[in-house]
């Protein structure tokens, strides 16, 4: 993509590379030990409506081990994906399902909150738009 809207999505790109690097890097002790995730999960399941504590109880909580590994491992391949310009709009995709995953488990994608929160349509919104648009961009390694 070409002119300034390839250099518009190519910052976008590179912001959400350092978001996404440093979030799983701030998640690498999961690595360790899946204690961190399970308390969150935990604690998301007491005050989430019904459908996320139901996902949460039954699939998320029991699986706690997995993705306490996969997560950090997603979010750093995300974020090194858009720092390079690599596939960056299967990264894009990817990081939209994670996102939308954490959100939904927490609850906060029903709440009038989640209009208003960083993370939530700045997010979503960013990597819809790398996933629908992130082709061929400028500073890409893959073009």
């Amino acid at each position: 993509m070409k002119g300034s809207a390839g250099w518009g999505l190519t910052a976008l790109r590179l912001c959400l590379g350092v978001f996404f690097l440093l979030m799983g890097i701030g998640k690498l002790g999961w690595f360790a030990s899946s204690d961190a995730l399970r308390g969150q999960l935990s604690g998301w399941a007491e005050s989430a409506p019904a459908i996320s504590r139901a996902y949460l109880q039954t699939v998320a909580i029991p699986g706690v081990e997995v993705f306490a590994r996969l997560v950090p491992l997603g979010e750093i391949a995300t974020g090194v994906a858009f720092l390079l310009g690599a596939y960056t709009r299967l990264a894009a995709t990817l990081g939209l399902l994670m996102i939308l995953n954490f959100h939904f488990a927490s609850g906060i994608i029903f709440t009038y909150g989640y209009l208003t929160n960083g993370y939530g349509l700045p997010v979503i919104g960013g990597l819809l738009a790398l996933a629908l648009g992130g082709a061929s961009l400028p500073l890409s390694v893959k073009r």
